[in-house]
């Protein structure tokens, strides 16, 4: 897989580091939380109660999973992550969690297995070869040379972010979490959520220098 450029977007000068929230019609306000973790206890009564918040976020897990380790892997990743969830969720307690941000934990915990694959896939892109220009496609492959670019500089700046820093980059820049759903993710605090993504943030952004995934060039 290629990687993300939300992720380098995210990285570069002068894009601001507030706290995200999801772009998704998932309410994630307290009231929408609320209702995910009622829905989720009483599934522990009713059991058929669990399609309810398996319909509302496979979809998202699976899309984050796919952009991570590609779509073979997410299928299988994010079936076990319901599957774990539905077998532990009499364990979920929703007066201290959000049921997005613990099925984003399970699946985060899933994805540590597979980190050295992809490392080896990023690493794999940053040394893709790029494509010769032919006669009369000089415009075309112009824009896909600068795509693929893009992409093997990316590819190499993320395989030298920290494990811990990459996982917090990660969840905010393609999970679209919150900050604090990231904490509650990955049970730190939301300090440390920040401290991470600034660190990730500066090792991608120092090895694309000024370069613009976006089109163009960043002066800062």
């Amino acid at each position: 897989m290629t990687p993300d450029l939300a992720l380098a977007t995210l990285a570069l000068p002068g894009r601001p580091m507030a706290p995200r929230t999801a772009r998704t019609p998932v309410s994630t306000t307290d009231v929408g939380a609320d209702e995910d973790g009622r829905i989720l206890e009483s599934s522990v009564r009713e059991p058929d109660r669990f399609t309810v918040i398996f319909d509302r976020y496979f979809p998202q897990v699976h899309s984050y999973v796919a952009r991570r380790l590609g779509t073979d892997l997410a299928d299988d990743l994010s079936a076990e992550t319901f599957l774990i969830a539905f077998r532990q969720r009499d364990r979920f307690d929703r007066r201290s969690g959000v049921v997005r941000a613990w099925l984003y934990g399970i699946a985060t915990n899933l994805i540590r297995r597979h980190r050295r694959d992809e490392l080896r896939a990023w690493r794999a892109t940053a040394k893709l070869p790029l494509p010769v220009p032919a006669p009369g496609h000089e415009e075309r492959v112009t824009a896909q040379v600068t795509a693929q670019a893009t992409n093997r500089r990316l590819a190499a700046a993320l395989a030298k972010v920290s494990a811990k820093d990459r996982e917090v980059l990660m969840l905010v820049a393609l999970g679209e979490l919150t900050y604090d759903e990231v904490a509650a993710a990955l049970g730190i605090k939301y300090g440390t959520v920040c401290s991470r993504l600034s660190r990730a943030r500066r090792v991608v952004r120092e090895n694309l220098g000024h370069l613009d995934p976006t089109g163009g060039t960043d002066h800062g």
